[in-house]
């Protein structure tokens, strides 16, 4: 069953993390997170504590530009990883003013499974260059207006939606591109809010239902559901997944560095 994992671990995690927005433009944003921003989120697949993981952001330079340098990752512990052996790692560069992202790397070994990608994107001309570090192989994808990658769109689209805008039953779309085959466009719906209880306490959630493929990880198309904290800080709070096989919960057990005072009702 922890083949599963393959797809339910940090890579699921990023994904929906991307996922709670409302689209914004392009222009420059006074960003709600700052160098030093640090997440732990703990994930289980059914009764177990299957694994961890994080998101680091800090400020650095690349090619000559300011940008927000993010590393996720994600690893199988105990048990689970005697049966599943998983350590991804991705990693973002993205420009600090507009959130456009320059590079976005993905590294993963997943039970045997294993890739090694690099994008650079070309926002002029509307493409990006993935490299295949694996097969020594290079490609050229045309991309859209405003395209993310899986890590960036996470911190662009908390600069740009505001709660108050989004309306129960309104399904958003974005496009990313996180793979070597081509852009994806992701739909979301926008469920409500609700109070959800954690270890933390209390927090006030915006709730949303990411439209997932069904078949081979997920048993239907609106087998996912995201909270998202209602404030300023816009963190990711939990995750739970219907799988083929089994389930999945993902829940936020650490946390540093935030801009904002985080609200808990104890």
């Amino acid at each position: 069953m922890f083949r599963n994992l393959r797809y339910s671990t940090l890579a699921i995690l990023i994904f929906l993390f991307s996922s709670f927005v409302n689209q914004g433009d392009n222009g420059n944003v006074d960003n709600i997170f700052k160098s030093g921003e640090w997440f732990r989120f703990r994930i289980h697949y059914g009764l177990f504590n299957a694994s961890y993981a994080t998101l680091s952001l800090r400020e650095e330079q690349f090619k000559g530009q300011d940008v927000f340098h993010v590393v996720g990752e994600g690893r199988t512990t105990g048990l689970a990883r005697w049966f599943f052996k998983v350590d991804d790692v991705y990693e973002t560069y993205f420009d600090k003013e507009t959130g456009k992202p320059y590079r976005f790397i993905r590294q993963i070994d997943e039970g045997g499974y294993t890739k090694d990608l690099l994008i650079d994107f070309d926002h002029n001309d509307h493409k990006a260059l993935v490299v295949n570090r694996k097969h020594g192989s290079k490609s050229v994808i045309p991309t859209t207006e405003g395209i993310q990658d899986l890590l960036s769109a996470f911190y662009y689209l908390r600069n740009n939606y505001e709660s108050e805008d989004l309306r129960i039953g309104q399904e958003i779309e974005l496009d990313l591109l996180y793979d070597e085959d081509e852009v994806f466009k992701f739909r979301l719906k926008f469920l409500g809010k609700e109070i959800v209880e954690t270890k933390f306490g209390d927090i006030k959630c915006l709730k949303f239902r990411p439209y997932v493929y069904s078949g081979r990880v997920f048993k239907e198309e609106e087998s996912l559901t995201l909270w998202v904290s209602d404030d300023m800080n816009k963190i990711p709070v939990r995750i739970q997944a219907d799988l083929v096989i089994g389930s999945l919960k993902a829940d936020l057990d650490a946390f540093k560095g935030l801009k904002y005072q985080f609200k808990i009702d104890m």
